[in-house]
């Protein structure tokens, strides 16, 4: 019994880290069409909202199964709840992909603004941390978000930035205002996809360890 139950938890494992690969595909293809103003990604982007909805339902109930008819403890039932940790952030990480691939379709028409300001910067820092609390997930190690509040710092700190720069480019010209403000989107959209990568960091690690930590 015991042997079955650690068998349909790794495959859930298994599926989660799809799921959550699946939806950082989202936010990075969404940011892709951005950059190159391509509207056909974009709407490729949103239209994978229905098939990380199904994921997300499928593994959820696959998740309540498990502790219904196997009762976990311990670090099997932490490794549960964090999954459904994943499972929440990786769906909420997909949608801002969305609504950023919906802002495409609406300011592709018109060449971008001071190279979009920081924004490619800033979504590869949020990539690289979604990439790297998702491996600490799957390989139950702890040492890849480590550093994870300095990143989160940065992060904080280029949202800024580029809300300040959009301001004074808005100021500069009153036809910026529309773009920049998309921008300064943008930018709180991959803000908060750093904090839920930092959400499954901080479930990481009370999966991995049993104590419970906040990462700001």
């Amino acid at each position: 019994m015991a042997e079955k139950f650690h068998t349909e938890l790794k495959a859930v494992k298994n599926d989660t880290v799809e799921m959550a690969q699946f939806g950082r595909m989202m936010l990075r293809d969404a940011v892709d069409a951005l950059i190159r103003q391509d509207k056909e990604l974009a709407v490729e982007v949103v239209a994978r909202k229905e098939q990380i909805h199904s994921m997300e339902v499928k593994l959820e109930e696959h998740c309540y199964q498990l502790i219904a008819l196997n009762q976990p403890m311990a670090k099997d039932m932490r490794v549960i709840a964090c999954t459904l940790k994943v499972i929440t952030a990786s769906m909420r990480i997909g949608r801002y992909g969305k609504v950023i691939a919906n802002i495409v379709k609406e300011i592709s028409d018109k060449p971008h603004i001071a190279n979009m300001m920081s924004i490619p910067h800033m979504s590869e820092l949020v990539i690289d941390m979604i990439d790297d609390s998702v491996k600490a997930y799957e390989t139950d190690s702890i040492d890849l978000i480590a550093d994870f509040s300095a990143r989160d710092d940065t992060i904080d700190a280029l949202r800024h930035s580029i809300f300040r720069e959009g301001i004074t480019y808005m100021m500069e010209d009153p036809k910026n205002i529309s773009r920049c403000t998309h921008y300064i989107m943008v930018a709180r959209y991959l803000e908060r996809c750093a904090d839920h990568a930092c959400k499954i960091a901080e479930n990481v690690h009370y999966m991995h360890t049993g104590d419970r930590i906040e990462i700001h």
